[in-house]
């Protein structure tokens, strides 16, 4: 019995040829323009057409403005499994319940896709020539499998995560965001900017559930109790 998923076997013959040149923007959002390269699936229908075109999806990835979260705030995320929250109080128990990392999302905008002559290889390369020509380094080109083409996105999405990681760690401890604020419970200072945007939102007719949720997302209503309820006085 085959045991081996086909979507591991597409990763394994996935790579990118073209990566960007920037890291993710630690303070803004990144605007990433893609052009996956596959074999056609008909090919295995109709073999007279392998090695004489290539299937293209071009797209573009958006990548908000990276966040801090911390595993008291995930905890009170909603919509994740038992394991998933068990694993979150693991990291809590064995790094402190406010211990800082950073959320990455992302959201994809399919725009078309072409059939072009030439093998996926040759296509790739020649995409990326013309990339690079044009001074486009927030763009990516991918080699995939056709039926797994957004497996092959998800891959690179999750490698250029890892890659600008760091860097988006060090601009935030740089600007002091990571550090603990203990007037606060401990929360980390970008949280605490976040929580006084809130506040100044209310005082100008924004939504108080909204600033209640995010404080008990944090876990530090107690903290701020007193200020809380002083906006309905």
């Amino acid at each position: 019995m085959n045991t081996y998923p086909d979507w591991l076997r597409a990763v394994e013959q996935t790579y990118v040829v073209k990566f960007p040149l920037q890291h993710l923007a630690t303070f803004g959002v990144t605007n990433i323009d893609y052009f996956i390269v596959t074999e056609p699936i008909y090919t295995a229908i109709d073999p007279a057409k392998k090695n004489l075109e290539t299937v293209v999806r071009k797209g573009r990835v958006i990548a908000e403005q990276p966040s801090l979260i911390t595993p008291t705030y995930a905890l009170n995320l909603k919509g994740f499994s038992d394991d998933a929250y068990e694993y979150m109080r693991h990291v809590s128990q064995s790094y402190g319940a406010n211990s800082p990392g950073i959320l990455y999302q992302y959201r994809n905008e399919a725009e078309n896709l072409e059939i072009l002559s030439g093998i996926p290889a040759e296509v790739g390369n020649r995409i990326s020539t013309d990339l690079k020509e044009k001074k486009n380094d927030l763009s990516v080109v991918i080699v995939g499998v056709d039926e797994f083409w957004d497996v092959a996105l998800m891959k690179f999405i999750y490698e250029f995560t890892a890659s600008s990681a760091s860097y988006n760690a060090k601009e935030m401890r740089t600007r002091g965001l990571m550090e603990p604020k203990p007037s606060a419970g401990g929360i980390p200072q970008a949280a605490v900017n976040q929580i006084e945007e809130m506040f100044k939102s209310v005082k100008m007719g924004g939504s108080p559930e909204m600033l209640k949720t995010e404080l008990d997302k944090w876990g530090v209503f107690e903290f701020y109790q007193d200020r809380f309820l002083n906006l309905f006085r």
